[in-house]
């Protein structure tokens, strides 16, 4: 049995399956705007009901703020009518971080990611006042996005409790993977989490999580919406499968880092994005080799 290809409608305020999708460069490193919007609808047309632009996979580092805009508006209308557009806007300054999420708003983003402030490890009240400052900002929904292995500063429970105090701070992107702190916040505060990294999709969707922001699903997008829809009808058996099938695209995205194998593998797939920028570097041939036969292991490729 299957669940369909296409996207369900729109689950407000972030849809349920979401790709943070990389950002497209020309052969000579400039911005690709086209290959930006056929993407998209690629992911939409494929089960995606949101996508995340400007965020990590999207080489928000080495972007400047007018990539990120130009992007952003030419996706939202593409599949703005389709899909929830949502604007990573953090940074390691708060009042960066505002005007990013002020000029996402400006652009028409449907709502915000806003990643821990990294580098300068700040305490848990300097963390609750940087994301209260952003999600004060604007009129937007925003996602939290929990990543100590980026960020070295967890959001604690107890400051993700008092956030959640807030009429727009919605949902938490966690990629920190305690699944029973998650499962507590979710029945207590009505936090919306997402699996912010793909081995975990599954086990969150098992104790309350709404979906995922996904990297794997640039090369599996069906997939990882049927995984979700599997599990949301009861299918356990389906979803586990699913899942399952899924583990050699997770082991190669794990190997090679998001952003190189998600680039590496949609031009395998036959959707050419181009490279990504330093500090970050393509994939050896040997390693493409690697992710190719992963690739073949799911499916994906023949």
């Amino acid at each position: 049995m299957t669940y369909g290809d296409a996207a369900p409608p729109i689950q407000p305020p972030f849809g349920t399956v979401l790709t943070a999708m990389v950002t497209p460069f020309t052969a000579d490193g400039k911005l690709d705007i086209d290959s930006g919007v056929r993407l998209a609808h690629h992911l939409v047309e494929q089960g995606n009901d949101g996508l995340v632009l400007a965020g990590t996979t999207g080489e928000s580092p080495t972007t400047t703020e007018n990539e990120k805009l130009e992007l952003m508006r030419a996706v939202i209308a593409a599949v703005g009518h389709r899909a929830r557009i949502i604007a990573g806007a953090g940074s390691n300054d708060t009042a960066h971080s505002v005007e990013l999420a002020r000029d996402a708003a400006r652009a028409g983003a449907h709502g915000l990611l806003v990643v821990t402030p990294y580098y300068s490890r700040p305490p848990q009240v300097g963390l609750y006042a940087h994301f209260t400052a952003v999600a004060d900002a604007t009129d937007l929904p925003v996602m939290l996005y929990d990543i100590p292995p980026r960020s070295v500063v967890p959001i604690e429970t107890e400051t993700l409790r008092r956030l959640a105090e807030h009429p727009r701070i919605l949902a938490v992107k966690d990629a920190k993977g305690d699944l029973n702190a998650g499962a507590e916040l979710i029945a207590s505060t009505g936090l919306q989490f997402f699996s912010g990294d793909d081995p975990l999709n599954l086990p969150w969707l098992s104790v309350g999580a709404t979906g995922f922001v996904s990297v794997i699903s640039h090369l599996v997008p069906a997939r990882v919406r049927e995984l979700h829809t599997a599990f949301m009808v009861g299918d356990i058996a389906r979803a586990q499968a699913i899942n399952a099938s899924l583990i050699p695209v997770i082991r190669s995205v794990s190997r090679l880092g998001g952003v190189s194998a998600a680039k590496a593998g949609l031009r395998l797939i036959g959707i050419d994005v181009g490279e990504p920028r330093l500090p970050q570097v393509p994939p050896s041939i040997d390693q493409i080799e690697l992710l190719a036969a992963d690739l073949r292991a799911a499916g994906v490729l023949v």
